[in-house]
């Protein structure tokens, strides 16, 4: 018998006035899991988990987090529920990291120690005021404030905004570690690439519904498995590309002067690119085989011209 769901959410609706910021969404987040949540900017991922984290009331839908409706029994939550907002919102720009995560700690019955998780989230001995920090160290000092409880689910906004690499790859690290500790991890990110290297399973959500869901192999796969991406002048006629290739092909401009022919790949569809390209004196720049992404089908869903997740 499988375990129960972390998250549960059933036809959820939330309105503001005339507009439907969640309109209908229903998804299922396993407990243990790293589930990444993405869309465009105003998709509704933002009401979505602030619902799930109790700060918003549906209008309808049923809500279920580790079993409890976040409205009603908040009390019950809030001890096994981690929240991390984007670059410390909320807290006080005055507080030392220490000073902040020492007072939060003492609101749990098993916190973690406090210089130990300092130390792993990369803030040291960090002393200045939170209102001195660059935004990647109140990124970290957020973080630190959503795990110092011991939480079964965490809910992260945004983990790795404004973290320099080496610093995205170790918080990366961390989720991986407390998805094995068998914390349950939701995640929202602009980051496409982030989310396919790091979740188990991946949600992508426009007009306040789920549009795709699945892990990132099954989410990547299907007869477009291969892509071929150039570069060249904009605004080719892709049209006429289209027309050359073997049926099927699917040619588009990504952004300016990047282009992208998502088939089957041989040598007969790149000896006909090739020759279509010389024939209409175009150089194909950095033209690579590889893979479809999580970012092609996001924009396949999104639309190239949408913003951005």
């Amino acid at each position: 018998m499988s375990a129960a769901p972390a998250v549960e959410i059933s036809s959820l609706v939330k309105r503001y006035g005339t507009v439907s910021a969640v309109d209908g969404l229903s998804l299922r987040v396993a407990a243990g899991s790293i589930t990444a949540v993405i869309g465009p900017n105003g998709a509704g991922k933002t009401t979505t988990i602030e619902i799930c984290e109790g700060f918003r009331r549906p209008d309808s839908g049923v809500v279920r987090v580790l079993g409890l409706d976040p409205s009603r029994d908040g009390a019950a939550l809030r001890p096994r529920v981690g929240v991390m907002l984007q670059e410390g919102a909320g807290f006080y720009p005055g507080a030392r990291p220490a000073e902040l995560l020492t007072h939060l700690a003492r609101l749990h019955a098993h916190p973690l120690d406090v210089a130990m998780l300092m130390s792993r989230v990369g803030l040291g001995d960090l002393r200045a005021p939170l209102r001195r920090l660059s935004g990647g160290e109140r990124q970290r000092v957020a973080l630190a404030a959503a795990l110092v409880g011991r939480p079964e689910l965490v809910f992260l906004d945004e983990p790795t905004a404004g973290l320099d690499p080496a610093a995205r790859r170790s918080t990366w690290a961390l989720l991986a570690e407390l998805r094995s500790a068998g914390v349950t991890v939701v995640l929202t990110t602009h980051l496409i690439d982030e989310a396919e290297r790091l979740a188990d399973h991946v949600v992508i959500v426009d007009a306040g519904r789920v549009l795709a869901e699945g892990t990132p192999a099954e989410l990547t796969s299907g007869v477009s498995d291969d892509v071929i991406r150039f570069g060249g002048p904009p605004r080719l006629d892709v049209a006429s590309l289209r027309a050359a290739l073997p049926d099927g092909a699917v040619v588009r401009e990504v952004t300016p002067g990047a282009y992208e022919v998502a088939a089957v790949v041989d040598p007969r569809l790149l000896a006909t690119l090739t020759s279509w390209c010389a024939a209409n004196d175009i150089l194909a720049e950095g033209l690579q085989v590889g893979h479809r992404s999580l970012e092609d089908v996001y924009l396949e869903l999104i639309g190239a011209g949408r913003s951005a997740p």
